[in-house]
């Protein structure tokens, strides 16, 4: 058996915000955007840049129920890791952009991390494992 995640689906306000923020802060590429006419969607793919296979599904709420879980889809706890080859030169970036962190760069017994907010407020770790895993 050889399985993998392909997508994860984060529920975001808008596309359009959400591409440019996915795209021009996190330096993640813009994989698909495409209309959905029998839903009237848009069917929205961004990837890190890199050799990782796991892509993100941005999906609009469409519904007062999905707008309540826009930035807490993990009721506040880490959503998301950011795995990087280079940390401080990531995080810098990520700095100079204007990225939000909640908790300052630390190290680790499995490596560096630093933890951020989305454009939503979604945390996600920004992490270089030094401890061997991928």
């Amino acid at each position: 058996m050889n399985q993998a995640l392909a997508l994860i689906a984060i529920v975001v306000r808008d596309y359009d915000e959400a591409i440019d923020f996915y795209v021009n802060k996190l330096n993640f590429a813009l994989i698909e955007d495409s209309y959905q006419p029998e839903q009237d969607k848009r069917w929205v793919v961004v990837k890190p840049v890199g050799d990782g296979n796991t892509s993100l599904l941005l999906a609009r709420a469409s519904n007062a129920h999905q707008e309540s879980y826009v930035g807490d889809q993990a009721g506040g706890r880490v959503f998301l890791f950011l795995r990087t080859d280079d940390f401080w030169r990531d995080y810098n970036n990520l700095v100079e952009r204007g990225i939000e962190f909640a908790r300052e760069p630390k190290e680790a017994p499995y490596g560096i991390v630093a933890v951020f907010k989305d454009l939503y407020g979604n945390l996600w770790d920004l992490v270089q494992f030094t401890d061997g895993r991928t």
